[in-house]
């Protein structure tokens, strides 16, 4: 039995770059370079960003491994089949997936955020023919 646990504390990704090329002001020359993409060039803007970026990720992978250590490999295993089946869970093409099984497995569905607030389907301005659509899914047209 393993008790590797995943690091709390992530890595950051992104690795700073100083300018290259520079020309006789210590600027970067343009014409040589192009424009810089200043988002990429930088360093993570803040300590917690990546933390908070993969939280959900590493919430899951801690589990996971928690479950394997203390029930066995078949728990883990379970969950993952699970989750593998909310995820295929099939629909009409032309009515929006909620996800609904999906979230309530991983926990999200007593959580709040800002995709539960915009970008519903019943606001949305385009709606498509559902006959075309069910054709198109079905290989007819």
């Amino acid at each position: 039995m393993s008790f590797s646990m995943p690091p709390l504390k992530a890595k950051p990704e992104a690795q700073f770059s100083g300018t290259k090329n520079c020309g006789e002001y210590e600027v970067a020359d343009v014409m040589v370079n192009g424009l810089a993409n200043v988002q990429a060039a930088s360093d993570v803007p803040h300590p917690l960003m990546t933390s908070e970026v993969n939280n959900s990720r590493n919430r899951h992978n801690l589990n996971m491994t928690i479950l394997r250590n203390t029930q066995g490999l078949h728990a883990p295993l379970r969950i993952a089949m699970e989750l593998k089946a909310a995820k295929k869970i099939g629909h009409l093409p032309f009515l929006p997936s909620s996800n609904l099984m999906l979230e309530t497995l991983t926990g999200r569905d007593v959580e709040i955020g800002p995709e539960d607030l915009f970008n519903q389907a019943e606001f949305r301005e385009t709606m498509g023919q559902p006959h075309a659509m069910v054709e198109r899914s079905l290989g007819l047209i």
